[in-house]
């Protein structure tokens, strides 16, 4: 994808948000850090853009929530998580880059439950690529991109990588 392509796929996940929610006052998006913050940020303009009403963005950290940290070589780096508060009667959409095993998003649930209980989750991705250990399926997907478990997907967007926005395909 070339940023053409993922400005697109972020339109339709926010006209995709807006009808699913009537009442977007109501929506706030939750990116994971750091590329799924940018992408709820851009999600959050077009929505501005569409209905002229502004929806609230956070920032929703997973490091310590994830179960493999202890497994892991390195210790997770912890960003702070943003949220205005209070959930309730709130629709949460978790956003994140790439969708895989699903492992991400449970921490992100359990984190988001440790600031309250929205109304309702969902899930808005801008790349699906399958490969689920959990049954976890996401609400918006901007692409779906079937891969092979040796096969990694590349996101790079102008804020976080100084690069421009791209989506690609990598095999080892």
């Amino acid at each position: 994808m070339d940023a053409e392509a993922i400005r697109r796929a972020l339109r339709r996940i926010a006209h995709e948000v807006i009808e699913r929610n009537p009442h977007v006052e109501g929506v706030l998006l939750v990116g994971i850090p750091s590329r799924g913050v940018e992408i709820a940020g851009r999600i959050a303009t077009f929505i501005r853009d569409i209905e002229k009403a502004d929806v609230d963005t956070g920032v929703i950290d997973v490091a310590m929530h994830r179960d493999d940290v202890g497994t892991r070589k390195e210790l997770p780096v912890v960003h702070a998580s943003k949220l205005p508060v209070p959930l309730e009667d709130r629709t949460v959409i978790i956003v994140d880059d790439v969708l895989y095993t699903g492992r991400t998003v449970r921490a992100a649930m359990d984190a988001i439950n440790s600031f309250g209980r929205p109304a309702r989750i969902q899930l808005a991705v801008l790349v699906d690529r399958g490969h689920r250990e959990l049954p976890i399926r996401p609400d918006y997907v901007g692409k779906n991109l079937p891969t092979a478990m040796r096969e990694q997907i590349q996101v790079r967007l102008q804020e976080t990588d100084s690069e421009p926005d791209a989506v690609w395909l990598e095999r080892e």
